[in-house]
């Protein structure tokens, strides 16, 4: 049985962080961007010579621009499932697609491939990616590989929402990310409607708009360079975690109600920063603490004082409790292993930190935010894991819930 929750996440609420999510610095003032390129080439001219652009095609590709971009949220939703881990381990991979195709369309935005659309009079490129882009699948494969970059900056909610889907009430779970979707794509299809509106906004206020449209094909490029390089994800996490902390001081943890599928946890062998050898399947037979943070993270260097203290008033894991910090060196915006032993030092934490130097781990468990801690019973199954800070008493109460659920399991038998 997964964690039990003390508060719920109310229907509303998810529904609103979707739709805020649409008015983040990450999606917001790229807006123009999203017209001019969703427009591309419906563009009709009528007898009389007018320009109209057919408002049934320019929805049907801004909704599947908005499936493409919804998807990401169903995959993470998926977890630890095989299908879930092929998505998260290959997340680099998409990441970088989406960073060329937002630098290619930055630059586009700015005319260096001919005069873009919402800066100037619509602009067929010789080699016709306005007329590619027409298409719903393009706009699908668009909004997927948007989505990847996106994902960080959609808020703390989902995260409640995912772990739901991820490790216990996968119906109630799947259904909240639909209304978290419903949320977050309304706008972009109040966007498609209006498009003719919009479209002649910007040819009345070309003076105007031409600044803004080139400020938002800076961002694009800036944010396409962040995302391919990795920068871009600690940055949105950072942003996300600050809120996540926030989120889990007023205990909307991230909790699940059942578990029904056993997932065992992935077995590793990692030194730690004391140079001993930890393999998690010697462990079996005890409650295992596994918590997944970097040292930038100020989310995670604000629960270090608790993990510090129950591995103390659990017996420094010569118990039937076993506290492990996991950190990955050289990942992202994280330092050297030498920087990470030294961040120990300095704040006297004493609990063995393993150094994923390869980065291995944080694939194999599907790590995409920080923190992260999975509880792993004493048969070695995940019982339940928690995308969020935690203050001492949810550490505490976490782990007596998965002490208890084998105990429970070992009497009903």
């Amino acid at each position: 049985m997964g964690f039990s929750a003390d508060t719920s996440i109310p229907i509303l609420t998810v529904f609103l962080q979707g739709l805020i999510s649409f008015f983040s610095p990450c999606i917001l003032p790229l807006v123009p961007l999203y017209i001019s390129y969703l427009s591309g080439g419906a563009k009709t001219v009528s007898s009389d010579g007018i320009i109209q652009y057919p408002r049934k095609q320019v929805m049907m590709n801004t909704v599947f621009f908005a499936i493409g971009i919804s998807f990401a949220f169903f995959v993470l939703g998926l977890g630890v499932t095989s299908l879930g881990q092929f998505f998260s381990n290959n997340r680099l991979m998409f990441a970088k697609i989406s960073g060329i195709i937002m630098i290619f369309f930055g630059l586009y935005q700015f005319g260096f491939f001919g005069r873009s659309q919402a800066l100037e009079k619509e602009h067929r490129m010789p080699f016709r990616l306005d007329r590619w882009a027409m298409g719903p699948l393009p706009a699908l494969f668009l909004g997927f590989t948007f989505s990847f970059a996106w994902t960080p900056c959609v808020g703390p909610i989902l995260g409640s929402v995912l772990l739901m889907a991820a490790t216990g009430s996968s119906a109630a779970g799947f259904a909240l990310i639909g209304v978290f979707t419903v949320g977050f794509v309304l706008p972009f299809l109040a966007v498609g409607f209006f498009t003719q509106s919009l479209l002649s906004f910007f040819k009345e206020h070309q003076s105007v708009v031409r600044y803004s449209v080139k400020i938002g094909a800076t961002l694009m490029i800036v944010m396409g360079i962040m995302t391919f390089t990795g920068t871009m994800n600690g940055f949105t996490n950072y942003l996300s975690n600050n809120g996540t902390a926030a989120t889990a001081e007023g205990s909307t943890s991230k909790t699940t109600p059942e578990a029904p599928t056993v997932i065992l946890a992935p077995d590793f062998q990692l030194m730690d920063q004391f140079g001993n050898i930890h393999t998690l399947s010697e462990y079996k037979g005890k409650t295992i603490f596994l918590n997944f943070w970097a040292t930038w993270c100020p989310p995670c260097r604000g629960e270090m004082p608790h993990i510090q203290e129950i591995y103390e008033e659990y017996g420094l894991n010569e118990k039937d409790v076993v506290i492990l910090g996991v950190a990955a060196p050289k990942l992202g915006r994280e330092g050297s292993k030498e920087d990470v032993i030294s961040f120990l030092e300095d704040n006297d934490y004493t609990f063995p930190v393993l150094m994923d130097e390869n980065h291995d781990v944080f694939q194999q468990y599907a790590i995409s935010a920080f923190p992260t801690t999975f509880m792993v019973d004493a048969n070695g199954a995940i019982y339940g894991y928690v995308v969020s800070a935690l203050e001492k008493d949810m550490m505490l109460s976490i782990v007596e819930q998965t002490k208890e659920s084998v105990s429970g399991d070992t009497e009903s038998k």
